[in-house]
């Protein structure tokens, strides 16, 4: 193993254990670079370690090194090549699935419970969630805006949606333990040494 100072494995144990494991988004189709990167910093500040894409109409942008290279290599991502093995997935990780959208069954952010284990997807700006994606989730969850533009760009709404789970599960004290088992920290810990 290379060298690694006690404050940085330190500071590597800290961030593991705020990190949520039941708790992930879904980019489905989300074609700027800018806005994936700006996602995935969003993920790591928030305590997420897991994004699933969801590429099925636009093929994955590449990632300049300089934007995103800090922050992907803290969050996993997981390629999925159609919404059935991608459902399965998340299924299979205990998530209920959540689409953000403005659909007749949209519910307010905070009315959700997101102390529960959650994948949230977010489409792009210009099409939505696809289709069959949000056929399949449970529910569909909006953020209320007061102005005349009632769409976000889905970097703020990916940083957005993440406070708020943030909040409610530090409100119940979810913080105070981690979600990673014991070995499972110890395992990511000497990956992320090497990083």
């Amino acid at each position: 193993m290379g060298d690694i100072t006690e404050k940085r494995l330190a500071r590597i144990r800290q961030v593991l254990a705020a990190r949520r494991k039941d708790l992930a988004l879904v980019l489905d189709n989300i074609h700027d670079p800018h806005n994936v990167s700006a996602i995935l910093r969003s993920c790591d500040a928030f305590g997420v370690p897991r994004v699933h894409l969801h590429y099925t109409a636009t093929p994955f942008p590449h990632l300049g090194r300089k934007s995103s290279a800090s922050a992907r290599k803290w969050v996993e991502c997981v390629r999925h090549a159609d919404a059935a093995s991608l459902v399965a997935r998340l299924q299979s990780d205990g998530l209920r699935i959540l689409a953000a959208g403005f659909g007749p069954r949209a519910v307010p952010l905070c009315d959700w419970d997101l102390t529960r284990p959650t994948a949230i997807v977010l489409g792009s700006e210009h099409d939505g969630v696809s289709e069959d994606l949000a056929g399949l989730a449970a529910g569909e969850l909006y953020i209320p805006m007061r102005g005349m533009v009632q769409s976000l760009n889905v970097s703020v709404a990916a940083a957005i949606i993440l406070h708020e789970a943030q909040r409610q599960r530090a409100a119940k004290g979810m913080y105070d333990r981690p979600s990673f088992s014991p070995e499972e920290i110890a395992a990511l810990t000497a990956v992320w040494r090497e990083r």
